[in-house]
């Protein structure tokens, strides 16, 4: 990750910046697929987050086993609650 401006905020080059995280509407799911698509994972799979979510993290660099990863940033998956997932999802026509 690089800043667009290294003179503001947030710093995404230094710490204490030291993940992104992301909702996700299904993250079992999205766990397999892209485990399926190559994609690693830090060791400790799905579990509870600081705020009570489920979440898992997206290892920063691939390895041979699993080459995708991060490109050098932990990202973090968090399940998204129902209310969000049902917020955020597309109408559908009827």
């Amino acid at each position: 990750m690089q800043p667009l401006d290294a003179a503001k905020k947030p710093a995404v080059h230094t710490t204490p910046l030291n993940h992104v995280g992301l909702w996700v509407d299904d993250l079992s799911a999205a766990m397999e697929w892209m485990t399926a698509q190559g994609v690693r994972f830090a060791p400790g799979g799905i579990r509870k987050g600081a705020t009570g979510h489920d979440i898992c993290f997206i290892h920063p660099k691939g390895s041979v086993e699993a080459p995708l990863g991060g490109e050098g940033v932990l990202i973090e998956l968090v399940q998204a609650p129902p209310d969000v997932v049902a917020a955020l999802a597309p109408a559908h026509a009827t």
